[in-house]
């Protein structure tokens, strides 16, 4: 039987969720948003036949559901992924996973308590390109990774003004918990060692001019809040001797866009990476994989040739979700990873604001 999944959010997200449960054989029963009148036009664009503005009412009601996915602002993201586990669901979940790293181990409680999966929707590991590195780094060519440098770094890329984005109460923070995938893919690639310390600092510069606005994201709202940071840069070190460092902005002085994880290991390094000509089009975008290693006494670069993908690993992550409910596929993230993530962005905010280490 296939599994019947609801998605609860009517944003843009949910195109990349539809069609990749439907590729993966999934049934979408239902479609729920607080706005009806907002339920009703992304049913109607992605041929769901149920619309709800109640997920309760949902739940209640649909009583064959196996799973949601949840798209909605992130505020919103543990009290809705709390309410579907405890109703016996399955969720996979929007990035970030929660506000803090004490509501994701609330998710990750109710999810062992319910024996449900929990997953989230950390794309970046899906793209072709992850998947071939991390084929290499399986296989032992890379050796140990000692040391990584995540990037997702934007010229002009504030989502709007004003709006959930850029309100702390609603979203968590600016860039550094938004754009946090490449965060997370280094970590992956790295087999997601255990942090022990961060040290971080995040930065206000032009987080209120409107020349710094992205070209995406959702309208200003004139009387909203704008009360997070513009940038972040840290460093971490881990429990097994690894380390990373990070820069995350939607408003530096950088040539463009870059979306980029490189490495260092033992026997080899490696870089995945997108060049964005425009900040966050995708249509000017440049992928690149590389391997770097020695060979018969010369350093050789590798160029990796993967399929294009322009959903950056959107809908084959909503793929793997519902493989994982069938057995088909390993998940390609648990609730342990989300929770060593969120345990990073909390600590990095603490450090920011106090001007110190902070241990993990």
């Amino acid at each position: 039987m296939s599994q019947k999944i609801a998605i609860i959010g009517a944003g843009g997200m949910a195109a990349y969720h539809a069609k990749g449960f439907r590729e993966a054989g999934a049934d979408i029963v239902a479609l729920c948003d607080v706005s009806q009148p907002a339920a009703e036009r992304a049913a109607a664009k992605h041929s769901i036949a149920k619309v709800y503005s109640d997920v309760a009412a949902m739940l209640r009601t649909e009583k064959d559901l196996d799973a949601v996915s949840v798209i909605v602002p992130n505020k919103f993201h543990a009290p809705l992924a709390l309410q579907a586990l405890k109703a016996g669901k399955h969720v996979f979940c929007e990035k970030p996973p929660a506000l803090s790293a004490k509501e994701m181990a609330k998710m990750q409680a109710a999810a062992k308590a319910a024996k449900k999966t929990l997953m989230f929707n950390f794309n970046n590991r899906a793209r072709p390109e992850s998947y071939a590195m991390m084929d290499y780094i399986a296989s032992g060519a890379v050796g140990t990774i000692n040391t990584c440098q995540a990037k997702w770094i934007r010229r002009a890329g504030i989502p709007g003004f004003g709006g959930w984005f850029t309100t702390k109460a609603l979203s968590g923070g600016g860039p550094l918990i938004d754009l946090l995938h490449m965060i997370d893919l280094g970590l992956h690639f790295m087999g997601y060692p255990e942090p022990a310390h961060i040290l971080a600092r995040t930065y206000a510069d032009h987080i209120d001019n409107k020349a710094f606005k992205g070209p995406w994201g959702i309208p200003d709202v004139a009387k909203g809040v704008t009360d997070v940071e513009a940038a972040a840069h840290g460093f971490v070190t881990f429990k097994t001797g690894q380390s990373m460092n990070f820069a995350v902005s939607w408003a530096e002085m950088n040539h463009r866009e870059e979306v980029s994880v490189t490495f260092q290991g033992t026997k080899a390094g490696g870089l995945v990476r997108r060049l964005f000509g425009t900040d966050g089009l995708d249509n000017t975008a440049l992928d690149a994989c590389q391997l770097y290693t020695l060979e018969n006494g010369r350093h050789v670069n590798r160029d990796i040739i993967v399929p294009a993908d322009e959903t950056m690993g959107r809908v084959r992550s909503a793929v793997n979700f519902i493989r994982t409910l069938e057995g088909t596929e390993k998940p390609l993230n648990t609730p342990d990873q989300a929770l060593s993530l969120m345990k990073i962005i909390d600590g990095a905010y603490k450090s920011a604001t106090t001007g110190k280490p902070v241990a993990l």
